[in-house]
Formats: C-alpha cells, structure tokens, sequence
C-alpha cells in the first residue's frame, strides 16, 4: 500500500523523486547527508503537484510545470523578485518590478504576456490579497516581493490555465510559491553584490537571513527572519543609454520636455530667455514689454538639440533603479495530535516593503486656471499668469478668462507659461511603503480509522487572512490652489515667479503655500475558508479511481484613500483619482476525478500507460461598490456565477524498455477571470486627452477625461488547449526533451482602450438648447444659439468588448552528463538545460466593429512586449563525492531575448547577457579519535564499582571532543561567488520606452554585477 500524505502537508513536502520534463531542477544532490533515507529503501511520495488537487507519484503529470527549488535559484544566480520575474522564458507583455522609475514598488508576473491580472499567484495552494495601492478602473497582481527566497521551499509555474481548479484569474497560469514548514537546524546566510565592477555607479544590495527549525516525528516549528537592501541606486545618468532623454542619436524620438524655467510657448522652439537670463537665477523686469514677442529678454532663436536651452533633459535626475529594502519575517507550527488522523498548522507570515523612485522637479500643467465652469485647463500647454503678479514681464494679456471675478469681471492672464521647481523642490520622489501580513491555522488528518476503504483519503480545513497596507507619499508635487492664490498674489514677498531663469529660486514664503507632499494609502483585505478532500473512490483493472473535492469561500475587502488633492482633482505632478471602497464574496465548490483506462502492468503496445483527469469548478460571486459624488454614480451590487472544465489527458503509448519513456500530454480547458475591484468601482482616475468633437466646434483641443472601472461587468472567458510530448530516449541516458503547444483565446476582455473621442462619436448629444448631462459625456451650455456646447467632461469606463488569441511553444532540453559511464573513475557530473518560449503568434481585438485582429507578437507596443523567442541556457558541474573535491560546482547561464520590433518600425536587436557562479560547501571529515589512556574508544571511562564490575562512564570532556573547533565552523558552510552580465551588456535600445530607452519590463540596465555570499547551517 502507498501511504498517501494528506492535502496540503504532501504539496509542501520535498518531492521524493525529480520531476523530469516538468522540472528546471538540476537534478538530486550528490552524495549523502545525515538526513537522507537509506538509498536502497525505495521510496515512492505521492504529492500534489501545481494544476491539481489530486496527489500523484508519476513524474510526468498531464499539465505542464516548471519547478525551481532553493538550489536551483542559487545555481541560476537569481537573488530577488525581480530576476526571478525578469528569468522566466514566458514572462512578456507590461510587467512591474523594482527596474525605473513607473512602478510601485511590487513585482508582478505576466505569463505569456496577457497582463499580470490573468495570472494566479498562490502561496502553499491558497489566494493571498492583491497590492493595495492600484487606481480605479486599472487592475492589479499579486507581489512576489513580499515573498524572500530563504523562506520558500519551492516553486511551481503552471503554463496551463486552470480555472477548473483554482477558480478566477488562472488564465495565463499559476505560480505557486511553497514555504517552508519543516526544517531541522540553524542556518545563517548572508549575501552581498554591487555594480561597481562595470559601467554603472557604485549599486549594493545586501541580504542577511537567519533560518531556524526544531522538532520531532509529531511536531515542527520553523522560524525565519529575512532583511534585504538595495543601497543607493542607480541613475538615468550613470549609463550612457539612458543618461539623455534626446534618443535620436539611438534611432528613437525626442523625449526630453519643453516644460523648464525660462521657456514660453507652445511647440517648439517656442520663445526663452535670452541665454544671459536663462542660465542664472533672475528673471524678466516685471511688466518691461507688452508681450513675449516685444521683450528684448525673451528669444525664439533656440538652438536644436544644444543642452537644456532647448529642452530639459530630465533623465538626469531620475532613478533607473531605485533604492528599495523589506524585512520579513515567518514561523510556521505542525503538530500531529492524533497519530495522523489528526494534524494542527499554523502560520504567520510578515513583510516590510520600501522602494523610494526619484524624478525630476514636477513640470507645471495642468494650469490651475480652468475654463469657465468645468475642469479643463485655460492654457492648453503650461500655465496662465495674471498680468497683476508683480514679477510678470508683459502688459498685455493674451487672454481673459471671463466671469473670474465675483462681479463678473474677467482676469487678464499671459498663457503658455512653463516653469518646474528644479531649484524649489529639487528631485521630487513617489515612496511606496507594504506592509502585509499572512496567516494561516487549519486541520488536516487521514482517514484510515473509518476503515479499509477510507485508508486512502485525506482532508483539511483551514482559515487564511491576508492582509495588505499600502502608503503612497509623493513629495515636491504641487498644489493647484496654492499655485492659483500665489499667482494672483501681488505682493513680491510671497507671490510666486514662474519666469525665473534656469538657477532660480522661488522665496520660502512663496514655496510654503504651492509645493505639497501628497498622502495616498490603500487597503486589501482577504479572508479565506476551505474544506478538502481526497483518496480513492474505486479500483479499476487498470488502478484506482482517484478524485478530489471541496469547499472555499473567499472575500475581498478593498478601501483606496486618496489625499484631498488628488480627490478633488486639484493637484500637479500627481495622478488624480477618486478614493472608493468596494467588497465581494466568492462561494466556490470544486471537483476532480482521475481515471485510469490502462495500466503499465498490462504491458499493452500503443498503450502502455493511459489516464484521464475531468476537474470543474463552480462559483458565486456577490460584489458592491461604492458610490461616486462627481459625476453622481449610486453604490451598486451585483451577482453572476461561472462554471468551468478542464480535461487532461497523460499517455505513455510503450514501455519505456524498447525506445525510452515517451509521454504524451494534453488539456482543454474553459477558464474565466471575475473583474477586479479595482476595474469596477465607478471612481474615476483623471487624465487630459486631445479629441476632435464632431457634434460642436467649440469643444477645445484637449479635455478632461476620467477613466473609470464599471459595476456592471461580466467576467472575462477563455478557451485554452495545450498539447505536449515528454521523452527520454533509451540510446542516450540523462537526457531529456519536451516540447508543449499552448493556445489561448480570450473573448470579453475588460479594457478602458476605446478612450474619450470613442464615447463622444457614439454618443451623440440632444439637440439644444438641451444640454448633455452624462452618462458618458458632459458638455457645457453652449453661447451660440442652435449649436451643441463644448464637450467638458468623457468618462472612459472599462468594458466587455475585446478579444485576444495568444499561442506558442514552451521548450526544455535536459542532459546530465555522469562522468563514471566512459568507465574510469569518476570526475564529476555536466548538466547541460535549456528552456524556452517562442510566441507564434498574440492578436488582439481594439473593440471596434468591422476591425480585424491586430498582430502584436514580436512587437514593442505601448510599453509591452511580446518578443518572439525568450530562452535560458546553462551549463553546471557538480564535482564528484567523496574526493577532495566535494562540494565544489560552477555554472554558466546564457540569458537570450530573441530581436523583436520597436514602436517606430525599427528593430531592438537581440541581447544575450552571460552569468558564471561558483560554490564551494565545507563536509570536512570527522577526525579520527586518538588513543587516550584511561578512556574507552567511544568517549566514555572504564571505572571499577564497589561490586567489582567495570561501568562505563561519559566523562565531562574527551581528547577528541571539540564542538567549537574550526572543523566545526567550517563543515555545513557554503560560499558563492557570482557575476551577472559577465560582459557589461547594456540591454538593447527600445524608442517605445520613453523613459529610460530599454524595455524595464525584460532587462535591466545594472550592467555587471558581482556578489558574494556565506551561508552556514548548524
């Protein structure tokens, strides 16, 4: 009889046999340690493998998984989140890490390409709570940051959906990050790195970890404490590919801004100071000159591209790899209570995370001057002056915003002004704090004391809380009232100056009422309940019949507080959004069967080995989202529910003794994905947008809109099939190949793509006097007898009506190398891997009738790639055991991103980057005990009784007894040495990318990069 474990307890146990074909694993240590079993006890493990709930001991599952284990990651000199993301062949489309300056301070996976939100990430099996700070009408993903290295067990990638098992969201596939629950011991480790070995400025980042475990054959308890930091950065500046924002020289556009001290004006050239004003700290005599035209300080001859008089090079203050640092800390508790039948668990996990990205001094736009009754700026680029601030140089306004006064007088105003606080504020920065907390406390036990027919069955239940806080400060942003009250101020000593020159400085008092920083924060929520399952219902000739069943409930609870500015719409330098606070509840049953037809004792030809997996899912979801002052939206709810199959099929057709192990795989799968609720709150977030209105002329150039999230939306669906072959050939042993086609088709895709001029087109207003008041488009009343008034508000909701086909094929090849087979004497083991991903083809429907698919594979788009082909290469050598070699390893990886098109039709060329590591662990021998007179071999005294005898006694101290000697501190300690980008490559140009001139999502732009590391286990 194979002794199943139970549920969760088998996933989180070390697999017993290496998962070939389904496995980036190196393959099983060398050697032996004091913990391992007895080789020659054969011992088979059934555990629950990544794509089901049913436990297993083939190696070669019917859905195809990747699963890296803690010596895998070091082998592959990956150190955080973001290289683990940043690694993965099937990583594309718009991802977030901890590279530049737009992110959040999360690390996001996006399998396959299809957004972060149609992935799943699960911690030990169960859904953890999304990052907290998301804006409505966007959507999230979960933080693989708050997860360190030194706490995780293993990881499973499913590249297969599996919504069938694990419910919403598990479209483009699953990463399952298993922690630690048993350890025997004390590990301390600590790494460090920098990049001052090549062309980038000094860069640390250093991890110290401390790993403790005790306990018996009923309890464990597992304590660890992880800290992690990435010291000082690295800027824009430091490498030559993203030091200036001019990438015309590289093939791309001019991206550096016209918005700087000096400059007046709308395309450019535009009008600046002359350069005797512009590059010092004065400015302009006030009201000198009728207009910018006239002034004798003013001039429109600007040089191209000549330094910052041009335009301002912001790349030079900002961040391209930000500082960062997360503390974290975990124990986990088990305690068999009942021989078995009866097993407690708990677990606690929290995480500390920081990431602080600098930018330039905030560039003033939108104008704090509105249009007359809406929220549309009145210059259409920078800001309005009044012609009464005291430092304004003309005297002649170039526009009146009418009514501005409570008598009903206009405001005289100079428009087109552009300033940024470069000497007010200096670099501005976005500091994103988490602070997430897990736990988890549950039952589980078999079922063998009911009976014979129970002694397969297994179950659990257990309760989880996930919780994630997070802080957005956003300092040096501006506020537009304070902007407006300093610009209408007459007094010199606390007006504010927009026409300084390029050093100048605004007075204390004018900064105090203008510069802000900004508080937003943001909750998520999710409890957790289940029951499970599982064991043998029936045998059939060919084996069991085995299934698995459950319960879940799951809520979220989403609260995003926004600072005051940012709610009403009012600041500069900020995304402007309204808060809001929705919530949901999720009911799910779940059930799978597996179904043996034939077996490898029948020994049938064409099928040796033949087993079918049925797996459904069902669930209710029941949300509500708050309501929405402005435009009015009411608080709503909403119910629907979705059920899900998925089919899997595993077939060996011979057996493996004549052509090697041959499997067969495949799985159709019907998958869905519940909105986020992020993406259905009706809250709104701002942007300014150009539009062309074809109901009114005086609706101007650009408007206010207000993307949204939308309470009414269906869920996504997908239809997915992937079809594979696993084979390890008799004629060359130790190796192994396995290639898997994956398709998925998307329909009902929820995006705010169509934008504000979409909405405006297909709804058109009534005819007037009428005004159009919502629910899509706003307009004013019009001035002009029988013509529609001007648009003055769009919102650009989320929708149902995309649709995207994505497929390719996901590669491994496997060859380990064992010296001993040429017949000589052993001189250790190659590994030789490769895993890959070639995308054939990802179209994507805009949502408009009578369009066709647009091909978007090999392409950079809009800030997401979708490169062609993606690979890893490496080659390892484990020494051989028992010589004086053994412990030693090297490796080499070679990172491969296959050439792909730009934005602009031209090419990002390939990049291939190399990374050599090398290992070296301490197993000194014992020393041989010497001879000492008056004590027995083994330690003890031979002492005479009063009854004649002889006893054997252990004394205090032997010769050959020292625990604290340097053999003991040497033995169980390993050191790395490691280089990534061995050659100091920089990541190849990319004109999409506008901020840093590389594609952040796949590469990284640190350059050479050295660490060390020392870890000892006691």
């Amino acid at each position: 009889m194979i002794k199943r474990p139970s549920f969760w307890c088998a996933g989180l146990r070390t697999v017993g046999i290496p998962l070939v074909g389904a496995s980036i694993s190196f393959g099983q240590e060398r050697g032996s340690t004091s913990q391992e079993a007895n080789p020659t006890v054969p011992v088979v493990m059934e555990v629950i493998v990544t794509g089901s709930n049913i436990p297993t001991a083939e190696e070669i599952g019917p859905n195809p998984v990747d699963t890296y284990r803690p010596a895998d990651i070091e082998k592959l000199g990956i150190r955080n989140a973001t290289d683990l993301q940043t690694f993965l062949p099937q990583e594309a489309g718009a991802t977030t890490n901890l590279n530049g300056t737009g992110g959040d301070g999360t690390v996001q996976i996006n399998l396959r390409g299809l957004r972060t939100k149609e992935g799943l990430v699960l911690v030990d099996g169960k859904r953890v709570a999304f990052g907290s700070l998301a804006g409505a009408g966007s959507s999230q993903g979960e933080d693989i940051n708050l997860i360190p290295f030194p706490m995780i067990d293993h990881i499973d990638i499913l590249k297969d959906g599996a919504s069938a098992v694990y419910g919403s969201d598990a479209i483009g596939g699953v990463t399952n990050f298993f922690l630690i629950h048993k350890f025997r011991g004390l590990e301390i480790g600590g790494s460090y790195g920098n990049t001052n070995l090549g062309a980038s400025n000094d860069m640390g980042e250093w991890e110290a970890w401390l790993k403790a475990g005790t306990g018996d054959d009923k309890t464990d308890l597992v304590v660890i404490a992880d800290f992690w930091e990435r010291t000082g950065g690295i800027f824009s500046r430091d490498r030559d590919l993203s030091a200036n924002a001019f990438f015309k020289p590289f093939g791309g556009f001019e991206a550096r801004s016209q918005d700087e001290p000096g400059s007046i004006g709308g395309d450019p050239p535009g009008f600046r100071l002359i350069p005797k004003l512009f590059f010092s700290p004065n400015s302009p005599p006030a009201h000198s000159a009728p207009n910018v035209a006239t002034s004798p300080y003013y001039t429109n001859n600007v040089p191209y591209p000549d330094g910052n008089f041009a335009l301002y090079n912001y790349a030079a203050l900002t961040s391209a790899l930000p500082p960062a640092d997360r503390h974290a800390f975990y124990g986990s508790f088990t305690r068999d209570l009942c021989d078995k039948y009866l097993t407690i668990f708990a677990d606690f996990k929290y995480v500390r995370t920081y990431f602080n990205p600098s930018l330039a001094a905030v560039e003033f736009t939108p104008d704090p001057f509105k249009q007359p009754g809406t929220n549309i700026s009145f210059s259409q680029f920078g800001i309005s002056v009044p012609i009464q601030n005291p430092f304004n140089p003309f005297t002649v306004a170039d526009a009146t915003i009418a009514n501005f006064f409570p008598d009903g007088s206009g405001l005289p105003v100079t428009t087109g002004v552009r300033f940024r606080g470069i000497n007010d504020t200096g670099p501005r920065s976005e500091k994103f704090t988490y602070w997430d907390t897990l736990f988890d406390v549950g039952l589980k036990g078999e079922m063998g004391e009911f009976g014979d027919y129970f002694k397969t069955w297994n179950w659990e239940t257990g309760f989880r809380y996930s919780r994630n806080e997070g802080q957005n400060l956003s300092t040096g942003d501006v506020s537009q009232p304070g902007l407006r009250d300093a610009l209408l101020d007459t007094d010199p000593a606390t007006a504010f100056n927009p026409f300084l020159g390029f050093l100048g400085q605004n007075s204390k008092a004018a900064r105090s009422g203008v510069y802000v920083t900004l508080h937003n924060t943001g909750q998520f929520e999710l409890p957790l309940a289940y029951f499970h399952l599982n064991g043998d219902l029936f045998n059939l000739p060919a084996g069991p019949v085995s299934f698995a069943a459950g319960l879940e409930y799951h809520g979220e609870r989403m609260t995003r507080d926004r600072d005051s500015l940012n709610q009403t719409f009012s600041s500069i330098g900020s995304v402007d959004g309204q808060g809001f606070r929705a919530n949901r509840d999720v009911w799910s049953i779940y059930e799978e069967v597996r179904i043996p037809f034939t077996s490898p004792t029948w020994n049938f030809p064409g099928f040796y080995s033949l087993e079918v997996d049925f797996a459904e899912r069902e669930e209710w979801y029941s949300q509500n989202t708050s309501a929405v002052l402005s435009p009015f939206q009411p608080a709503t709810s909403s119910k629907y529910n979705a059920q899900k199959p998925k089919v899997s099929v595993r077939w060996q057709p011979l057996d493996p003794k004549y052509i090697g192990a041959l499997t067969l795989r495949g799985s159709y799968s019907e998958a869905f994905h519940a909105p986020q609720l992020f993406e259905m709150t009706p809250a709104g977030t701002q942007d300014f947008v150009p539009v062309t209105d074809p109901f009114s002329t005086p609706t101007v150039y650009q408007i206010e809109e207000r993307t949204s999230g939308n309470p009414f939306l269906r869920p996504e669906v997908a239809y997915e099939w992937t079809y594979g072959i696993v084979y390890s050939p008799k004629w060359l042993k130790g190796l192994t190949l396995s290639a898997d086609w994956w398709h998925v088709h998307l329909r009902s895709l929820i995006f705010s793509f169509l934008g504000a001029e979409t909405f405006i087109a297909n709804n058109p207003p009534p005819a007037p006097p009428a005004v159009q008041n919502g629910p899509l488009v706003f307009r004013a009343p019009s001035d002009i007898p029988g013509v529609v008034g001007p648009v003055t508000l769009a919102i650009n909701p989320n929708v149902n009506v995309f649709e995207a086909r994505f497929e390719g094929l996901d590669y491994e090849a496997t060859y380990i190398l064992e010296s001993s087979i040429f017949g000589h004497a052993d001189y250790g083991r190659l590994t030789f891997t490769l895993n890959g991903t070639w995308l054939s083809r990802a179209k994507f429907h805009p949502g408009f009738s009578g369009e066709d698919l647009i091909g978007i594979a090999g392409s950079f788009i809009l800030g997401n790639s979708f490169p062609w082909h993606r690979a890893n290469f490496t080659l390892y050598y484990d020494a051989p055991p028992d010589t004086w070699m053994q412990g030693f390893d090297a490796g080499a990886v070679v990172h491969w991103t296959g050439q792909y098109n730009d934005d602009n039709a031209r090419k990002i060329s390939a990049w291939t980057t190399l990374d050599l590591i090398v290992n070296y662990t301490f197993n000194l021998p014992p020393p041989a005990p010497a001879s000492v007179p008056g004590f027995a071999k083994d330690g003890g005294k031979n002492v005479k009784g009063k009854d004649g005898k002889e006893k054997n006694v252990v004394p205090v101290s032997t010769a050959e007894y020292n625990p604290c000697g340097w053999r003991a501190w040497l033995n169980n300690t390993t050191i790395s040495l490691g280089i990534q980008n061995v050659l100091d490559q920089d990541p190849p140009f990319a004109a999409g990318s506008f901020e840093n001139g590389y594609d952040e999502s796949l590469a990284t732009i640190k350059g050479r990069f050295w660490y060390v590391q020392l870890k000892k286990r006691f």
